[in-house]
């Protein structure tokens, strides 16, 4: 699935080092456009994020839509673990307004596959942002149950930061070691 998505994605600096972006929007069709229905506003917060990893961070950044994969070829589901296994590092964008129901499930299947892992190391990839005034009882068992980093934001700058401090420290400690380099 690397080579895949490397080969549907637009090339970067560390287009080997990618970054899967998930949060809530629609698709107003049942293939591989991305369009949003209803949510423009989320789905252009997380296209913006998506953009400036890829220009400022140099890292090949993605969303589900992106590589172009027909549901009809693998499902939703399936898409979202098959992405989030191949990728140095999955962000989970959740803002205060949006459809939770099927980011919540996403999340949900991503994090439980990490979870069930033999790879201790894919938790210490993964990152949960929320925008401030989110809250759930979930949140705080995303760092326990799953060991993942948790982290809330303000506006959309605070959300670029924080994602490329993340994503910085997952590129630093694949350099240095103390995670292994995905090739």
């Amino acid at each position: 699935m690397r080579d895949r998505l490397r080969d549907a994605l637009d090339p970067v600096p560390r287009e080997r080092f990618l970054v899967y972006l998930m949060g809530p929007y629609k698709s107003i069709d049942s293939g591989s456009k991305a369009e949003a229905d209803g949510d423009d506003d989320l789905f252009d917060l997380l296209v913006t994020l998506r953009d400036r990893l890829r220009t400022e961070s140099g890292v090949n950044a993605f969303l589900a839509v992106d590589p172009e994969i027909p549901l009809e070829e693998v499902d939703a589901a399936t898409q979202s673990i098959a992405f989030a296994r191949a990728s140095n590092a999955v962000v989970f964008v959740l803002p205060f307004s949006g459809e939770n129901l099927g980011v919540g499930i996403e999340v949900g299947s991503v994090l439980e596959d990490v979870y069930q892992s033999a790879d201790p190391e894919r938790a210490e990839r993964t990152l949960v942002v929320h925008e401030a005034g989110v809250r759930s009882a979930m949140l705080g068992g995303v760092t326990r149950r799953w060991d993942a980093t948790v982290y809330d934001y303000e506006d959309a700058d605070e959300l670029a930061f924080r994602t490329k401090e993340f994503v910085g420290n997952v590129i630093a400690r694949e350099a240095a070691g103390s995670l292994s380099n995905l090739e």
